[in-house]
């Protein structure tokens, strides 16, 4: 069952965390429990704080959703050990209709590939040269399906020696000579005799048995019988080696499950390979890809909560397919391959929305999930006073706390508080709840601090202008502007870089500085955004 992530923004405020794990949670509760809640940031102080309250672990941390090899519907033919023979190789890649296997160490490390082309070269090399060296008896028995008629201690564990078809008496000029020989017969007594006063390596007698009295005189010489005829044990023979002797096992390009379709398309365009090996975390064998596996990928599926816009949104969301939105930020430039479910509503938090959900569906959340839930309206609507609340937040979020038993007040006071920590750098406020925009042509950051102490915050208006300033220039940005929002002013002292003539004239600002304080301005999304992209559009 594949994973369905739900993910909020980039640099993820309190609300778009929240607003994952609360629609995770729902979507389980269904009985959908491949819905999982994702970040793709760190969590904030704010966050971390609400987290720790409620008894929660942050979701996990993906950064993109680009495909990789795990995505694929690659094969998974079986892995055959080194030592195995290649009539065993061969049987499974005619059994499932396969041209190359992967092959592996006793650890289930990958070892090299056996293909049906190396067996055929190696059928090919044995016709001019049929010699076999050092296969271990236990292949032999196997591949002819036959019994080992004399052991004794001084019998061999391996076989070596030229592979010859004994012909009858009258040929003497044709029989085997040497010790250093496999002979085969078949129900020949004076075959078998002969090999045995040669002391041969080995004998494989065919559909027949050897008398007890040779036997007797066997000594080292390895004795098998058979049921198959002596032409097939001919070929067995050479197919009792073990595949690590054929396979390839030099210059072999694999990939890992982790690794990106982009960056394996290129590399199968410069290998002429007609398959490859797939390797886990621990470097063993899990499947093999082909060419034709990376024509149809499965593409990664996503919720988006709490935005709808690019540029906020998780890396590769091109490759992913987009099953729904929710959220209550202006519609963006978000585009999807199919029709999907979209939920945008005017109010104050995404939460807002999710807890209705619950509702429609005849679910209430669990207590710490409500008290979870009841924070985030209260951190995204700056405990109610934001021109985004609306009585819907304000009702929701009461009902939520009444679950919880927690009082909104209390909430407010431990988010709100969080902000204004000496040891944190400027940089890291910055990118707290920080969001890039593209709006008419123009390219600009806007970042939000909530606290009830702007005051202490100004002291460092020097650092955040630095950083902002730092920060226009790496991201290639025409503007950065940092609000630090006041809940109990009411208001926003708005700091910015970059376009700053615009700035001025969008909020009326006077003078030369780089910040101002803006009366009744709580919202980034309902009243600077509009203010900006009413100047810009």
């Amino acid at each position: 069952m594949d994973t369905i992530y739900i993910t909020g923004h980039r640099n993820p405020d309190t609300d778009s965390i929240v607003s994952a794990m609360a629609y995770a949670a729902l979507q389980n509760a269904l009985g959908n429990r491949q819905y999982q809640a994702a970040r793709l940031g760190q969590i904030s102080d704010e966050t971390q704080i609400v987290l720790d309250r409620f008894g929660f672990q942050p979701p996990r941390l993906i950064d993109n959703v680009r495909t990789q090899v795990r995505d694929l519907d690659y094969d998974t033919p079986p892995t055959l050990s080194a030592a195995a023979t290649v009539s065993r190789g061969w049987q499974a890649m005619q059994g499932g209709n396969l041209s190359i296997l992967p092959v592996a160490n006793e650890d289930g490390t990958l070892y090299g590939t056996l293909s049906a082309g190396d067996v055929a070269n190696y059928d090919i090399t044995t016709v001019r040269n049929p010699r076999v060296e050092d296969i271990p008896v236990f292949n032999l028995i196997s591949v002819l399906e036959g019994k080992l008629l004399h052991e004794s201690e001084d019998a061999p564990d391996l076989v070596s020696g030229e592979v010859t078809i004994a012909l009858p008496a009258s040929r003497e000029n044709l029989l085997f000579s040497s010790p250093d020989s496999v002979v085969i017969c078949g129900d020949q007594p004076d075959m078998v005799q002969r090999a045995l006063d040669l002391q041969v390596n080995c004998v494989i007698i065919c559909q027949g048995e050897a008398p007890q009295e040779l036997l007797e005189r066997a000594g080292k010489t390895c004795v098998i019988s058979t049921p198959i005829d002596a032409y097939q044990a001919l070929r067995l023979i050479f197919h009792a080696l073990p595949i690590a002797r054929v396979c390839k096992n030099k210059d072999l390009v694999c990939f890992h499950l982790d690794d990106y379709i982009d960056d394996v398309q290129d590399a199968v365009l410069e290998s002429r390979f007609r398959a490859y090996p797939i390797l886990d975390e621990e470097e063993k064998v899990v499947g093999m890809l082909s060419r034709y596996h990376l024509l149809r990928p499965r593409r990664k599926r996503v919720v988006l909560v709490d935005h709808n816009e690019k540029s906020q949104s998780v890396t590769g969301l091109d490759q992913a397919d987009i099953l729904e939105i929710i959220d209550h930020h202006r519609l963006a430039d978000i585009e999807t391959k199919n029709p999907i479910h979209v939920r945008n509503e005017a109010v104050g938090s995404t939460n807002t929305i999710i807890a209705e959900m619950y509702q429609e569906k005849g679910l209430m959340p669990t207590a710490k999930m409500a008290g979870l839930m009841a924070a985030a309206i209260v951190s995204d609507t700056v405990m109610f006073k934001s021109p985004t609340c609306t009585q819907r937040d304000i009702d929701i979020a009461n009902r939520m706390a009444r679950i919880a038993s927690v009082r909104l007040e209390d909430l407010g006071q431990a988010i709100f508080s969080a902000a204004c920590g000496d040891d944190k750098t400027a940089e890291a406020m910055l990118k707290t709840d920080y969001k890039e925009f593209h709006i008419a042509g123009h390219n600009l950051a806007v970042s939000q601090i909530t606290t009830m102490d702007s005051e202490r915050l100004l002291k460092r208006l020097g650092e955040f202008l630095a950083v902002m300033a730092e920060t226009r220039e790496k991201r290639g940005l025409q503007s950065v502007v940092l609000m630090i929002t006041d809940v109990l002013l009411e208001g926003t002292q708005l700091l910015f870089v970059g376009d700053e003539d615009t700035i001025r004239q969008a909020f009326g600002i006077k003078g030369e500085e780089n910040y101002a304080f803006l009366p009744k301005i709580m919202s980034r999304k309902k009243q600077v955004i509009p203010m900006l992209s009413a100047l810009w559009g």
